[in-house]
């Protein structure tokens, strides 16, 4: 049987509770963002369209912060550059993100400034390692691994440690790293797989530098790809949104459940209770009704 995801009544009646939801999520020093495809059914064709699913995550926990993480999730009928620059209308901070171009003119105000991930580099140098054997591909991928070595021992250090420890540690291998890219293309042919591995890994480690100074800033962007593993289960077991207005309510849907799972609370339970509790919840006391304010 097909399954198709329309609007819900049940998830319309709790817009103030996302709405907060949202304004916290992108209120912060640094936001994860990323997109997916979704099937959209096309009205009146019997086919269906490409639509996309937006994520934007909140995750301070790296650098030690009591701040709750959340994500944010909007849906649109494209993947035009138009619509995260709507999303991210009124945010002002760091954005970590890959090298989607659409996401250039939400950079060129400088409201908000771009960090680049190191694990879309990576990805690249593991397809040329597993497709060619490369040994330039693996000493690329063990030189990477010498940046999430330093990551993964200032993991919930608080941000001047950080960065303390990056600039010491990290920012050598870094630039040897970037150093030794750039002398390996002139030894390989430069329409080769490698070839394209190295110039993107080039390109995204110039806009990945400031994580080297800002302690509250990531060397990837799996915070937001973490975000999206739901969307690909969801694709799984239903073939398209029924329309934009079902888009939209399905952002609505996993901005809820997976902002309560980021938080360890169980979302079905929550939403149940906020759903019978909301009607005639006052509007100035709804922040109560977020998952992180729910009691042990």
């Amino acid at each position: 049987m097909t399954t198709v995801l329309y609007q819900s009544d049940y998830l319309s009646k709790t817009p103030r509770a996302r709405l907060v939801t949202v304004s916290r999520a992108v209120s912060q020093k640094a936001v994860f963002a990323d997109d997916t495809p979704v099937k959209m059914l096309a009205p009146g064709t019997g086919k269906t369209a490409t639509a996309r699913l937006w994520a934007y995550g909140r995750d301070e926990r790296p650098w030690g912060s009591d701040v709750p993480p959340a994500s944010w999730y909007q849906f649109s009928p494209d993947r035009k550059g138009q619509h995260p620059k709507g999303h991210l209308a009124k945010y002002q901070g760091w954005m970590h993100a890959d090298g989607y171009a659409g996401f250039e003119d939400i950079y060129r105000s400088g409201d908000i400034k771009e960090v680049a991930c190191m694990a879309h580099a990576r990805r690249k140098f593991v397809d040329v390692h597993r497709a060619q054997g490369s040994a330039i591909a693996d000493e690329a991928i063990k030189r990477i691994a010498q940046l999430y070595a330093v990551e993964k021992a200032v993991r919930g250090s608080p941000p001047d440690k950080r960065v303390d420890i990056r600039q010491a540690k990290a920012k050598p291998i870094f630039h040897d790293l970037e150093a030794w890219l750039h002398a390996q293309l002139p030894s390989i042919s430069a329409k080769s797989p490698l070839a394209g591995a190295i110039r993107y890994a080039l390109t995204r480690m110039a806009r990945l530098k400031p994580y080297l100074d800002h302690g509250v800033l990531e060397l990837d962007n799996n915070t937001a790809e973490r975000a999206m593993r739901s969307i690909a289960i969801g694709r799984k077991n239903y073939l398209f949104v029924g329309s934009q207005t079902g888009g939209h309510t399905a952002a609505i849907a996993y901005t809820l459940i997976e902002t309560a799972k980021l938080n360890c609370i169980d979302p079905q339970a929550w939403l149940a209770d906020t759903l019978a509790r909301i009607p005639d919840y006052k509007i100035n006391r709804v922040d109560d009704l977020l998952p992180w304010k729910i009691p042990p």
